[in-house]
């Protein structure tokens, strides 16, 4: 747990260097600079087919003989010239996309993180309290011994993994995803062994149904991670292509997808329909 705090902590000064909405503006000032100019070739191609020729200025026209280059011949260069802007243009906000999405995803890390501390400190001041709270024990009077309570009556122990995953699904099927969420988070901070996997799919699932989509996506990775050779990975794959989905990331939905065809080819009817109903929910080709 100590490696995954450490990663947590400098996840959470990332925000502080903030690089990339910078670039995204400086994308942004050169894609305007390169529309103005689209524009003013478009009224330069106006121009010449009303005739005006004359007025175009800014492309240069090598002359043939000693004369001046035909309309035409200004036209096909103006709309090549428009043309290399537009690609331009497109590349430029290809790029504005990859830095917004990549911004996108350190924002949803950093929220996690903020939610998965904000979850320990109130598990840990819970526990403070319940102990603050015990009145101080003195010395008993003497009087008979009371006769030892039957066996029923005994206080149960805690939960084991197994039983605390099997409640949480019960909770699943009722729609109580608060108390789901918290059986496998339950689960999670002590010894989940083989069952991490297990509990991180209920997780995801709980928090889609709360519709904590980046949440979501993060513990259905998580469980991914654990053994992505496993007969539970499939489903853990499609958690998480739902998850993009629920936050409209769709390009990276399709793409968790694709792998999840590539990785496991022979899928059970009814998880094979699943992923085709998530396939064509994203639109993915």
């Amino acid at each position: 747990m100590a490696p995954r705090l450490a990663i947590r902590a400098a996840l959470l000064a990332l925000p502080l260097l903030a690089p990339l909405p910078a670039r995204a503006q400086m994308d942004s000032r050169e894609g305007i600079a390169l529309q103005n100019q689209i524009l003013e070739l478009r009224r330069d191609l106006d121009a010449v087919r009303r005739g005006g020729g004359g007025s175009v200025a800014p492309v240069p026209v090598p002359s043939r003989g000693g004369g001046s280059a035909a309309p035409q011949e200004l036209v096909q260069q103006l709309l090549a010239r428009v043309g290399e802007l537009e690609e331009q243009v497109r590349q430029m906000r290809g790029r504005i996309d990859v830095v917004e999405n990549a911004n996108r995803r350190l924002t949803e890390d950093v929220e996690k993180l903020r939610g998965d501390m904000d979850f320990r400190l109130q598990a840990l001041e819970g526990g403070g309290r319940q102990g603050a709270s015990r009145p101080p024990q003195g010395p008993a009077p003497a009087q008979a011994p009371a006769p030892p309570p039957p066996a029923a009556a005994a206080t149960p122990g805690p939960r084991t993994a197994e039983r605390a995953i099997a409640d949480g699904q019960a909770a699943l099927g009722r729609q109580d995803y608060t108390a789901a969420a918290a059986a496998a988070r339950e689960v999670l901070q002590g010894r989940p062994g083989p069952r991490a996997q297990d509990a991180n799919l209920l997780l995801g699932e709980a928090l889609l149904g709360e519709r904590q989509f980046q949440n979501a996506a993060l513990a259905f990775n998580d469980a991914y991670n654990v053994n992505r050779r496993s007969s539970r990975a499939p489903e853990a794959l499609l958690g998480l292509a739902n998850s993009f989905q629920g936050f409209g990331a769709r390009r990276e939905a399709c793409d968790t997808l694709a792998q999840l065809h590539s990785d496991f080819p022979r899928l059970s009817p009814s998880l094979a329909q699943r992923v085709e109903y998530s396939r064509r929910r994203a639109q993915c080709r």
